[in-house]
């Protein structure tokens, strides 16, 4: 009986995915899996006997990642799983920024009063005329789970689109339409898009993606959109660029002082994800990938750990472990079941940055002693027996 704990509310169409091995506990320090989604987990004293974090969302910068791998606890998170939600407000976005249709609800709004303004809207609404969507050069920065629904859809609108992201995926590039120009420098976005929109993950190598340098390259009256997370835009020269006129429109899902009010700043109150479709989504997938790992010790869409699938355990037994990086580690492994007598069935292992994964089907039962030699091995994080 394997018990899980909910951070916050969780879908229940994810929850009934859950089997009778599973049992649901408040206390975070009873349980093996834990599911979140906006929750902050970087104040938490995360119990050693915790083995998996499943996000049920994109984003895990609310989860310390470093500390749960130098533990051996597994982070999840769903990629695409909010991908279509994200992709429609992508395009509301364009298109509030593209027609000034804010500025024309808000003039209807002053002026509900007015017995006659169906009349006055007519000479009015010159003011809030734009410009459609059709024809333009649309700059995606990130071709991931959302980046490609953007172009594929964009181009079906009839947009010109340029893709950019040197670490596409293979089933990424699988998906793409073939009509989407895929850039190798990020500057021919910059140079020739009307309208730029991003959606690559935050890191510290990702931070101000778009700053003044990129602002100064782009055309005038650009429309720039971030649906992806507020510190990969250094919005301040985003306000420089919109008071000289280089930038049309900048809209943001993300509130912060910066740009909240400010002229020229449409920001949305971080919606992208917030559909009842993209969280049933999300709470799906994150409770089938906990599931998995907590039985078979599989790993999928782990964001700390390199992912490792070996299906559901036919041998006697399976030990999984983690450990770091380092070389002659699978020596040191087999050479235990070899003195002990114990023959390996299969077996993988995989790597992810300072950290790697093994599994190891035997054809006996794993015995105490093996996971005591096992764990003695310098290098090695935990050591857990699946079956």
């Amino acid at each position: 009986m394997f018990k899980y704990s909910c951070l916050n509310p969780i879908a229940g169409i994810g929850l009934d995915n859950f089997t009778d091995n599973f049992e649901k506990v408040e206390d975070i320090k009873e349980a093996e899996g834990v599911l979140v989604r906006s929750a902050s987990m970087h104040e938490m004293e995360l119990p050693d006997g915790l083995l998996a974090v499943a996000r049920a969302g994109a984003g895990v910068n609310n989860i310390p990642l470093e500390e749960c791998a130098k533990k051996g606890i597994v982070v999840f998170n769903t990629p695409g799983a909010n991908a279509n939600g994200v992709k429609e407000l992508v395009f509301a976005g364009m298109l509030l920024a593209s027609r000034d249709v804010v500025g024309g609800i808000e003039w209807v709004k002053a002026n509900k009063d007015d017995e006659n303004i169906a009349k006055a809207a007519e000479k009015e609404k010159k003011k809030f005329a734009g410009t459609e969507i059709y024809d333009k050069k649309l700059g995606i920065i990130g071709l991931g789970a959302i980046g490609v629904r953007v172009a594929n859809a964009a181009r079906q609108m009839g947009m010109e689109v340029y893709g950019y992201d040197p670490y596409i995926s293979i089933d990424a590039a699988w998906n793409l339409s073939r009509d989407i120009k895929h850039v190798l420098n990020v500057d021919e976005i910059y140079e020739n898009c009307d309208i730029i929109t991003i959606h690559v993950p935050l890191m510290d190598s990702t931070k101000n993606t778009i700053n003044k340098e990129a602002i100064d390259k782009m055309k005038e009256g650009v429309i720039i959109l971030n649906f992806a997370r507020d510190l990969l835009v250094d919005e301040k020269a985003v306000i420089e660029g919109i008071k000289a006129g280089k930038v049309r429109k900048y809209v943001s899902d993300f509130p912060n002082p910066t740009t909240a009010g400010a002229e020229g700043c449409i920001v949305i109150p971080h919606l992208g994800a917030s559909t009842e479709e993209s969280e049933e989504n999300c709470a799906v997938m994150a409770v089938k990938e906990l599931m998995d790992y907590l039985e078979n010790g599989n790993i999928k869409n782990s964001v700390n750990f390199p992912g490792a699938d070996m299906g559901v355990c036919q041998a006697a037994g399976r030990v999984a472990i983690h450990h770091t990086n380092t070389a002659n580690m699978i020596t040191k492994f087999t050479a235990i079941f070899g003195d002990i007598g114990i023959n390996i069935s299969d077996m993988i292992n995989k790597s992810k940055g300072d950290f790697a994964y093994t599994m190891i089907d035997v054809e006996s039962p794993v015995a105490p002693e093996m996971v005591d030699k096992l764990k003695a091995i310098d290098g090695v994080i935990r050591v857990r027996v699946v079956k």
